[in-house]
């Protein structure tokens, strides 16, 4: 069933403008009386009936409301080392379809790729429609956001305010079975950019009390990593 996001709690009535309205109306050919599916980015979905359409503007009636079934109980950001190239949108797409909650884009000291102010915006909005589209192709019940692109030293103290800080470094480390458990709601996980994390910036992690998982003995690339690591993160937190 097609799915849209709304900004705010649904009531009994609805209209939907914009370039959801005109998907809905010419891309998917909707017709009234059909259903469709709302989420309020909340965690909550509102099964819909189409009253009314036209390119502009699609009315529909709130038949009933149920709260998502999608969403982890564990809330993930991923801290990832800006990749080069159009890497880290693979990252953000699937990152989503795994069911991350943010997505920070940092620059470390073995990044290759540092865009200037003006690129970084461009890349943040390019990310997040990505994260938006991937989002409503796996029914999440939130959009996850993408934040906007920092360094290593200046997300450090964000990174500390999660529950759990988890570090994903090829130099060896914990297995994720020996410290991921099932009671964990609140995970800030870390990745490298091609170049892996640096001896000094493993040294700060490991003096604030993050904690090293090894992902196994083979050298994951950066894309391939979050990916591994979310969904071994997702099983051993019973959301998989």
């Amino acid at each position: 069933m097609p799915r849209f996001f709304i900004d705010k709690p649904a009531c009994d009535a609805v209209t939907i403008t914009g370039e959801d309205a005109k998907h809905i109306s010419r891309s998917l050919r909707m017709k009234i009386g059909e259903k469709l599916t709302l989420c309020d980015k909340q965690g909550t979905d509102y099964l819909c009936e189409i009253a009314g359409l036209s390119d502009s503007a699609v009315n529909l009636n709130v038949l009933s409301s149920e709260t998502n079934k999608s969403e982890p109980t564990v809330k993930v950001t991923l801290y990832q080392g800006l990749p080069k190239g159009d890497k880290f949108d693979s990252v953000v797409q699937k990152s989503t379809e795994l069911g991350v909650y943010k997505i920070a884009p940092i620059i470390m000291e073995r990044s290759v790729s540092r865009p200037n102010d003006k690129s970084c915006a461009k890349k943040v909005v390019r990310w997040q429609k990505i994260a938006d589209e991937a989002a409503k192709q796996c029914e999440r019940g939130i959009l996850p956001e993408v934040e906007d692109i920092t360094s290593f030293n200046a997300a450090l103290d964000r990174i500390f305010s999660h529950q759990k800080v988890l570090v994903c470094y090829e130099g060896g480390g914990d297995s994720p079975a020996s410290i991921i458990t099932s009671e964990l709601t609140d995970i800030a996980l870390i990745i490298g950019p091609e170049g892996g994390i640096s001896d000094d910036e493993i040294a700060a992690l490991k003096n604030r009390g993050a904690q090293i998982l090894t992902l196994g003995k083979r050298i994951l690339r950066t894309e391939t990593a979050p990916v591994c690591a979310l969904s071994v993160i997702m099983l051993l937190t019973g959301n998989m």
